[in-house]
């Protein structure tokens, strides 16, 4: 009966969303309240529960969502990100245009939202294809392929970052861990992929086309390329270090902790702040302006994700999570395909990848109580199958469909199929990693 009334109540989240086309910060409080009430939770309790579960999860991602908006923005508005991009063109050349675009996608994915990195990016895809006489497909699917990796996969980006929150896992060892398996998933759904489709036409708009930052006023190419992996080289400098000299080199504790990821990012604002802001002639004034914009920009997303963590509360304090996971355990299916499979089937329903991880996260967390599953490659499977169906009810989908100027049609033989094989690359390769580590 419990496991029939959570289904009702994730069934009930999903018409919210994708029928009655509700907020999803909204959806989830009505659900978190409705489950509440359905599982039998006294009434006083759930508006605790509700309150609760909101604040342990952001707790621990408020600084790091809300410093990683501001270094965003600080490179777009610096023009830092275009300098990378071109920088990449020049060394890889036209024979290699693909990987060039793949390597500028998970370079500037990084630190960018995928939203951000998708308006940045485009007008460089369109105007390479123009130049060179080359389908958009061709050339910015790769590119895409890897923004859409480093969304789904990779810390500090919210929804891998909130699973590690809820998983309890390892910030820096997911990092690592995300790094190996987005590798091959990005070659084989980006630049192989994209070789299927070279008789795809694509007629981009001109209304998209965005005018490049002025290059006397932009970073230089160093500046650029260590500013925005700073926060990466930081996270994996930390993974890293107990594990060189035998874990006897001296500052342990400092390396530990510049290697928090909340410390890491705001030590990458620091830096860009100055490299990219002061240095470059713009005032404090400017800048404190651009700090407010990136936050106001992922307002909404603090507030779905910590709705989202005021459902998994409520399931938490009524029993039902615990019930649910030994159900689950009963399953014929390993636990990471498991939460694989329910992040792809809700991300289907939903449409949005962060809000079918989040959901997962829920049923799937007390799994890690109960079985030696690594908690970092819970991350990176729920993270795999949150990016699998893209469709007609995902906004990426129609913001692709609309740059390139194509019909659903090939929409959907693109971009959904691109979106697809990274979601089985990615399962792929988390039970690979899996394998090896046990």
């Amino acid at each position: 009966m419990t496991l029939a009334l959570v289904l009702l109540c994730i069934a009930g989240l999903v018409v919210l969303i994708s029928v009655g086309k509700l907020n999803a910060f909204a959806a989830f409080l009505l659900t978190a309240f409705a489950a509440g009430v359905l599982l039998g939770m006294p009434l006083a309790q759930i508006p605790k529960s509700v309150e609760k579960g909101i604040g342990d999860t952001l707790g621990g991602l408020v600084l790091i969502l809300c410093l990683g908006a501001v270094l965003g923005k600080l490179l777009a508005e610096s023009g830092a990100a275009q300098v990378l991009a071109a920088a990449l063109m020049r060394a890889f050349g036209t024979r290699y245009i693909q990987w060039a675009m793949v390597v500028t996608g998970f370079v500037v994915g990084i630190p960018l939202y995928y939203g951000v990195g998708f308006v940045l990016l485009v007008p460089l895809i369109f105007s390479i294809a123009h130049r060179y006489k080359l389908s958009a497909i061709y050339i910015g699917l790769p590119m895409l392929a890897a923004l859409s990796v480093t969304h789904g996969f990779l810390p500090p980006h919210p929804s891998p970052a909130a699973l590690v929150v809820q998983f309890h896992a390892n910030m820096g060892l997911t990092l690592l861990y995300g790094l190996a398996v987005a590798v091959p998933t990005i070659v084989v759904a980006g630049p192989l992929f994209a070789r299927t489709l070279k008789g795809l036409a694509a007629r981009p708009l001109p209304a998209f086309a965005a005018a490049p930052a002025p290059a006397a006023l932009a970073p230089s190419t160093g500046n650029s390329l260590f500013t925005a992996l700073l926060p990466v080289l930081l996270l994996t400098l930390a993974a890293g270090y107990p594990f060189l000299a035998g874990g006897r080199l001296p500052y342990q504790g400092t390396v530990a902790l510049v290697g928090q990821p909340s410390v890491a990012m705001l030590l990458a604002v620091a830096y860009a702040t100055y490299s990219v802001g002061l240095r470059l002639g713009k005032t404090m004034p400017q800048l404190m302006a651009l700090y407010a914009e990136a936050i106001k920009d992922i307002s909404m997303i603090l507030l779905i994700i910590g709705a989202s963590g005021a459902l998994k509360q409520v399931l938490t304090d009524s029993g039902a999570s615990a019930e649910v996971a030994a159900l689950l355990q009963h399953v014929a299916l390993p636990p990471l395909l498991l939460g694989w499979l329910m992040a792809a089937v809700l991300r289907a329903c939903v449409g949005s990848a962060t809000v079918a991880g989040l959901t997962t996260a829920g049923l799937v967390a007390p799994l890690l109580l109960h079985t030696p599953t690594n908690p970092n490659l819970m991350v990176l499977a729920v993270g795999a199958g949150s990016l699998m169906f893209s469709h007609v009810n995902d906004a990426g989908f129609w913001m692709f469909k609309e740059y390139f100027n194509l019909s659903v049609k090939d929409t959907l033989r693109s971009w959904s199929v691109m979106e697809a094989l990274v979601g089985l690359m990615g399962l792929g390769g988390v039970l690979l990693l899996n394998h090896l580590l046990t």
